[in-house]
């Protein structure tokens, strides 16, 4: 991570100060150990304490805060509920940690044009539950969406396990409002179908912090299919799992959801929370049919005729929405049920090719054994996003570093068949130094450009995503302000 700045550190007090005077009352904390709830995001095993936390409730408060930083040299951190699986809201030591979570009021329901407006602190759930009675939903759906906030799944493009139908967090925002980091206020998108000029609202979605701060979402909305039925699937191999999802996909079939879990993880959310799972299968799969009854009774039918040429052992179709949602229960309960078995693990995210789900289920196989580490696998199969769970004691010396090793060889194994570094969890601290694999200097050095663009002292949550710490001077962008240059120590040839 960067090095602390001791000129910040310093003015801890005067900064301190100054935060309480933007944010009144309880909005600064800065008490070692009340700040301890905030020193890590759900990657645990890195963890830091900030300089000071402040909690604004009103766009005002967050852009008088970025603009004082951004005049002060100080670094900010944004946080939402902190369910990042990546590290892509670890504090630093000399910045400002902005969390989000009291921008939590639903602002407005639109019916009329399927659109919500919501602040960044409102959870996933809460913008479904939001909407239900009249029958719409949001779809975007992640396993934390009972915690994860909003203006989380724009940061990190989140994505669910009803993403390979209805798209990820991109396919599903309309607009937002931003505040820059010297404090301008501004909105990209909004319910209107399209916008002119280019395509800044793409730019932010999954910009994990770098680029502003989200302070409001426009969310499109979806009426409920009119039925939803799922279907269990156990198979004896997880080759034989990973080839039936894509002979699904090349049925053209495109369920509402598919995923995956192999045995360990299978008898982790069976004993959790006894759903009826089999437990004598290699790999499960979980496939939801959605639309009218007619057409999914049909496509159920193409399913189980699939599974079958793929060797299923077993196969269960819902017969309520009750037993619907006690299928899902277990899939989203899969990662807290994986921690029963083990004191810690690591959740990887990477992406592949569907076609190469049994080859890259067979390479994770033999890192296991190469690593000395147990490994259970839950993921959304139908678009090949993999959440492999690397099970290790950090109480055992060495074996954190072990795992990291090994979730660096499955990225790097899911770069190698054409796949990519993340799906839905954002690069953060934790694969940020893979990016070489998947991008050359040139490339690196292009995005860094647009981040020069927006943030030109490198303020906004530095350390995270480049590799390497990059300044827009090196890139060839140099601003003379009053006669002098920025960073006069760098040797200018």
């Amino acid at each position: 991570m960067p090095e602390p700045l001791t000129s910040v550190l310093s003015r801890r007090a005067e900064i301190v100060a100054e935060m309480r005077a933007i944010v009144p009352g309880e909005g600064v904390v800065d008490a070692v150990n009340e700040m301890r709830v905030f020193e890590s995001d759900a990657l645990t095993a890195y963890r830091q304490l900030p300089l000071v936390v402040v909690l604004p409730e009103t766009v005002e408060q967050v852009s008088a805060v970025l603009r004082f930083c951004n005049d002060n040299g100080v670094r900010v951190v944004p946080r939402g509920s902190g369910t990042s699986l990546s590290g892509g809201s670890l504090p630093l030591a000399d910045a400002v940690l902005l969390v989000m979570s009291r921008f939590n009021r639903v602002l407005e329901i639109d019916y009329a044009n399927r659109a919500v407006v919501a602040q960044p602190g409102v959870t996933n759930l809460g913008i479904t539950n939001a909407i239900e009675n009249e029958g719409f939903y949001y779809a975007p759906d992640p396993s934390s969406q009972i915690a994860c906030s909003i203006g989380g799944n724009v940061a990190e493009n989140s994505g669910g396990v009803h993403c390979l139908k209805y798209g990820l967090t991109a396919n599903n925002v309309l607009g937002i409002e931003m505040v820059l980091v010297n404090g301008d206020i501004v909105r990209l998108g909004g319910k209107h179908l399209d916008s002119e000029g280019y395509d800044l609202l793409g730019l932010m979605i999954g910009s994990e912090g770098l680029l502003g701060v989200v302070t409001e979402v426009t969310v499109r909305i979806l009426k409920k299919p009119e039925t939803a039925r799922a279907v269990l699937i156990g198979f004896p191999t997880s080759e034989q799992g990973g080839q039936c999802v894509a002979d699904v996909i090349a049925a053209g079939i495109i369920p509402g959801g598919m995923e995956m879990m192999d045995r360990p993880a299978i008898e982790a959310a069976e004993d959790f929370v006894r759903v009826g799972y089999p437990l004598d299968v290699e790999a499960l799969l979980i496939i939801e049919l959605d639309g009218p009854p007619a057409e999914v009774d049909h496509l159920i039918a193409e399913v189980e005729r699939i599974a079958g040429q793929n060797g299923s052992t077993t196969c269960r179709v819902s017969m309520s929405d009750a037993e619907r949602l006690s299928f899902w229960a277990g899939r989203k309960a899969a990662f807290p049920a994986v921690g029963r078995i083990s004191p810690d693990y690591l959740c990887m995210d990477g992406t592949i090719p569907r076609k190469e789900l049994p080859r890259v289920l067979a390479g994770m196989r033999e890192l296991s054994v190469k690593h000395g580490l147990r490994v259970a696998n839950v993921f959304h199969a139908g678009d090949g996003n993999l959440h492999p769970l690397i099970l290790y004691d950090a109480n055992i010396p060495g074996e954190l570093s072990a795992a990291e090793e090994f979730g660096a060889d499955i990225l790097r194994l899911c770069v190698r068949v054409g796949g990519v570094l993340t799906g839905e969890h954002g690069v953060g601290v934790e694969k940020r130094d893979l990016m070489p694999e998947m991008f050359s200097e040139a490339d690196l050095d292009q995005q860094m450009r647009i981040k020069c663009a927006f943030d030109p002292n490198h303020l906004l949550n530095p350390g995270k995503v480049f590799p390497q710490l990059r300044r827009c001077a090196e890139l060839g962008r140099m601003h003379v302000h009053r006669g002098q240059l920025p960073f006069p120590d760098i040797p200018r040839f």
